[in-house]
């Protein structure tokens, strides 16, 4: 019975650990990797499991009308922060050292930069006050989301529509 007990635990903890989030630097580094191979910017999202604005943000970005638009031009890299005490294991190891870095740490979430495949910041999401767009929904909001697209990728005037029209739908 101890060895079938001891078995379990052994295997409880093995998927634990096998399930554990990747840390930023590891994600980053494949992130700037496929980045550079591909001729992209890096689009760096922090979210968190309980931020209704991230999940539409995420929800936006894979819809069929824009998913090919940020498909093409940016490396999507999704970073896991903030979140409740029980829920703090979803965290990815380094987030909250990576948000602080990019001064997203009291922006709230979403928070996201866009990064060269060097790793240099080329945007964010602050508008020019200095507040996070977060998940841009107001016209004033996609309007500077459209232009810190538009400055890190190649967008088409369909792509921009519908960017437009997916950030602004409620």
């Amino acid at each position: 019975m101890k060895k079938l007990i001891l078995l379990v635990a052994f295997l409880i903890a093995a998927t634990s650990l096998s399930q554990a989030q990747e840390t930023v630097d590891v994600l980053m580094g494949k992130a700037l990797s496929e980045a550079a191979a591909s001729e992209k910017h890096v689009l760096v999202k922090f979210e968190a499991s309980w931020c209704g604005w991230c999940h539409r943000m995420t929800k936006q970005i894979k819809d069929p009308s824009v998913a090919s638009y940020f498909n093409e031009n940016y490396v999507m890299l999704p970073i896991v922060v903030f979140e409740n005490a029980d829920k703090v294991s979803l965290e990815n190891p380094g987030s909250r050292e990576l948000v602080t870095k990019y001064k997203g740490e009291k922006a709230g979430l979403p928070f996201w930069v866009i990064l060269d495949s060097s790793g240099n910041v080329v945007t964010d999401s602050f508008n020019n006050k200095g507040q996070n767009l977060g998940c841009p929904a107001s016209e004033e909001e996609v309007a500077v989301f459209i232009e810190k697209l538009k400055a890190t990728s190649e967008m088409n005037p369909e792509d921009e529509k519908n960017v437009a029209m997916i950030f602004t739908k409620k």
